[in-house]
């Protein structure tokens, strides 16, 4: 199904349209009333894996307390540069 959306109720409602698109839905956004782009789902076979285990962080063991005065929050912003 192909429903047409304009930019502004796009960006009001992602997460309802993200939602909506992950079980097969496709949008046609429309800027100043004429069609942009599409939103379609990802093929199965685009999708990345849900897995950590490929992830050296999440299967780190812990290591004890931080030598170097930050907490947990500040490493986080170091790793993930947020």
């Amino acid at each position: 199904m192909n429903v047409p959306i304009n930019a502004k109720r796009l960006r009001a409602s992602l997460p309802d349209v993200v939602e909506r698109v992950r079980k097969g839905t496709r949008f046609t956004v429309l800027y100043r009333s004429r069609p942009a782009f599409q939103i379609v789902p990802m093929a199965d076979s685009e999708m990345p894996p849900a897995t950590l285990d490929n992830d050296p962080l999440y299967r780190a063991k812990p290591v004890g307390r931080s030598s170097d005065r930050l907490v947990a929050a500040n490493h986080d912003d170091l790793l993930y540069r947020r």
